[in-house]
């Protein structure tokens, strides 16, 4: 699957709910949790100055306007970790929706082994982690909220 290339930055924008909240991305958010049967699920240690930095999370963005969710995704991890989109199974997607903001999890397995790689500035460090060891980590508050039922999604063989 080819991403497509959108000019950089279109999303990349703050928004806030009527309670004060914020989310980042003018067009929603997307990120890649990415599963390998042998070597678990691809985790990246978010940089200290990023939102929740110092957690770990999925590698994922802003979306750009008019991309979906899966282009979004795919376009992060591979701009944050070197995630070829080639080597990938899309095997679904989980949304969280705010009504005026909403983040989308693409679920891909593995069908290509890669290198995960540091390729910018957002990531202290990228590592693959067995599922069942994904909670010892302090994890992005709205990853550790979702992980216990993204970890459902995962292909049975990895899920722990």
């Amino acid at each position: 699957m080819s991403v497509p290339t959108r000019p950089r930055d279109s999303g990349d924008a703050w928004v806030f709910g009527q309670d004060g909240s914020k989310f980042w991305g003018r067009f929603g958010a997307a990120g890649l949790l990415v599963c390998d049967q042998a070597r678990g699920v691809l985790l990246q240690h978010r940089a200290e100055w990023s939102h929740h930095g110092g957690t770990w999370g999925l590698p994922g963005g802003a979306r750009h306007d008019g991309e979906s969710a899966t282009h979004a995704a795919l376009r992060e991890a591979n701009e944050e970790a070197g995630v070829p989109a080639a080597a990938l199974r899309v095997l679904g997607e989980s949304v969280f929706d705010k009504g005026f903001w909403s983040y989308t999890t693409v679920i891909a397995e593995v069908v290509e082994p890669f290198d995960a790689v540091i390729s910018d500035p957002e990531s202290i460090a990228l590592e693959w982690v067995h599922p069942a060891d994904v909670e010892l980590r302090p994890l992005h508050p709205g990853f550790a909220a979702a992980w216990p039922a993204l970890r459902l999604r995962l292909p049975r063989a990895a899920a722990g």
